[in-house]
This record gives structure tokens, C-alpha cells and sequence, in this order.
């Protein structure tokens, strides 16, 4: 599941960032897809970008000088949530891919304590609604203009795969860089850091698109199921849960990114997303035909 995960998300950050000439280039695509959003962090600024940052495309809309609700925006993480959930960020996220292989660094891992974890949660909610929705409304200019606060300030995803790449590419871009864009590059590099110790740390505590889709957890059509009748809570799905979730007492927890690791160390089958397995349902064949 785990190695079938990682391809997939490969796969999935390559064709959204298929517009390989822009990397040699340093032009933006500007062409029809990027009025489409993906449904992943994913900078509009990259110069491989096909598509454009859902979080960046509501934030673009809010800040305008004459602010317009986005309602295509709004319309498609919704669907998109109720469709998977975080689902997207097991499967579909490249920053997320980036993550887990810095994790693979065998350097000593930081265990967070669970307090200490359960209040930086809420902090990826605050990145919502304060930096990429209520900041953008409300801060303006004597133009009346606003900013893109999250993407500006905070985005290390933009800073990587847009901010760095341009800025190598183009000369003007390098000469221009100064305060905000190293404040954004020590951003990245402590996420760097801290990735290769904590599992996912921007995922879990900072991704302001994780945190919409964590509302659709509980609705979404694919979620986590629990045969209570087959589990026999031996805890082995808790232990290998990097996001420090309890599978079998919260299968829908907003923290749960569904990359599946639960369901294949399940010695009972007891787990599983849409319906059962055939072989789980051979286990429950057996222990009725004893």
C-alpha cells in the first residue's frame, strides 16, 4: 500500500507540473488548464504548473480590489471533500511525497507530546481562516487592494516549487528577491528541518487546504469502516499510524490522511475504505463455520 501510495502521488506531481519547457524557460503556463484548479497544494507559480492552487485561486479572488466570493473555488473543495476527504493528502499531495521521503533521513526523530501535538493542530485552521480568508478581506492599501497573506508570507510549497525556480531562472526575479523572499526561504528550510524529525509537519499543522478538507472527514463518501466483529484490538493499526491516530476508536478523525497503512497491517481485515475484501470475508466465513 505504501510503496503503490508513493508512485501514485509521484505520478499524480509530475503530470500536474507537465509543463516541463518552463523550467528551462522561466515562463509561466498561462494556457487554458490553468483556469482549472488541482485538487492538491500545487503552486500557480511553478513554472511546470498545469493548474492552479485552490487555496491561491480563493485568496486571488478575495484580495482583488473589488472582492468576489469564489464560488467555483468554494464548489470544488467541497465536492472534492465530500468526494475523499483527506484522502487527497495521502494520495495526491507532492509536498506531502516530499515530506515522507525527508522523514526517510535517518537522523533522530522528535517525539511531539500529545498535548503539546493536540493544540498545534488547531493551528492549521488559524492558517484557514485568518491568512487565507479573513486577512485577505479585511487587510487593504490605500488603493483599496489586498495581498494573497498566506501564499505571500507563510506558503513554503510556493516558495519551492515556484519561488526558487524562478528566481534561478530569471535574473531580474534574483535581483529583485530580498527580505520576503529569504523570510520565505528560512520558512522552508526550518519545514525541511523539521520534516526529516516529525512526520508531515506542515501537513499537520500548518496546511490551510488539509484543514478545509478535514471538515468533509465524517461525510466524505470514502472514509475509514471498522468491522467491530473482526477486530480484536491488538493496537497494531494505532502503532503504525504516523499521524497519531486511534483507527478503531476515531476511523474518521480529521488528523487521518487515509494513506491506507492502517488497513494493510490489519491482521483481522478488519479495516477497509469502500467495501470489504474477499479475503477478509474468507476470515468471517471461517470463524462462522466454527
Amino acid at each position: 500500500m505504501s510503496l503503490k501510495r508513493k508512485i501514485v502521488q509521484a505520478f499524480w506531481g509530475l503530470l500536474s507540473n507537465a509543463h516541463l519547457s518552463g523550467f528551462i524557460t522561466g515562463k509561466i503556463y498561462t494556457g487554458p488548464l490553468k483556469k482549472i484548479c488541482v485538487p492538491g497544494m500545487n503552486c500557480y507559480a511553478c513554472p511546470g504548473a498545469l493548474g492552479a492552487c485552490p487555496i491561491g485561486s480563493m485568496q486571488a479572488m478575495l484580495s482583488a480590489r473589488h472582492p468576489r466570493i469564489p464560488f467555483y473555488v468554494l464548489g470544488f473543495l467541497m465536492a472534492v471533500g465530500v468526494a475523499a476527504g483527506r484522502l487527497i493528502c495521502g494520495w495526491l499531495c507532492l509536498f506531502g511525497l516530499i515530506q515522507e521521503i525527508l522523514y526517510k533521513i535517518p537522523v533522530p526523530k522528535i517525539h511531539v507530546p500529545e498535548k503539546a501535538d493536540q493544540v498545534l493542530r488547531y493551528l492549521k485552521y488559524v492558517m484557514l481562516v485568518l491568512f487565507a480568508v479573513l486577512l485577505p478581506i479585511i487587510l487593504r492599501d490605500e488603493f483599496g487592494m489586498s495581498t494573497t497573506y498566506f501564499c505571500k508570507w507563510i506558503c513554503p510549497v510556493g516558495t519551492l516549487e515556484g519561488g526558487i525556480p524562478l528566481v534561478l531562472l530569471d535574473r531580474t526575479l534574483r535581483q529583485a528577491a530580498h527580505l520576503l523572499f529569504a523570510w520565505k526561504t528560512v520558512i522552508l528550510v526550518v519545514i525541511i528541518g523539521l520534516s526529516m524529525t516529525i512526520y508531515r509537519p506542515f501537513c499537520k499543522y500548518i496546511c490551510p487546504l488539509g484543514a478545509f478538507y478535514a471538515l468533509f472527514q465524517k461525510i466524505s463518501f470514502v472514509r475509514l469502516r471498522v468491522d467491530t466483529s473482526a477486530c480484536v484490538h491488538c493496537g497494531k493499526c494505532e502503532r503504525v499510524c504516523k499521524m497519531n491516530v486511534d483507527p478503531v476508536q476515531t476511523p474518521n478523525s480529521a488528523e487521518c490522511i487515509r494513506c491506507g497503512d492502517c488497513v494493510s497491517e490489519c491482521p483481522q481485515n478488519a479495516l477497509y475504505f469502500l467495501r470489504k475484501t474477499r479475503e477478509h470475508k474468507n476470515i468471517m466465513e471461517r470463524k462462522r463455520a466454527k
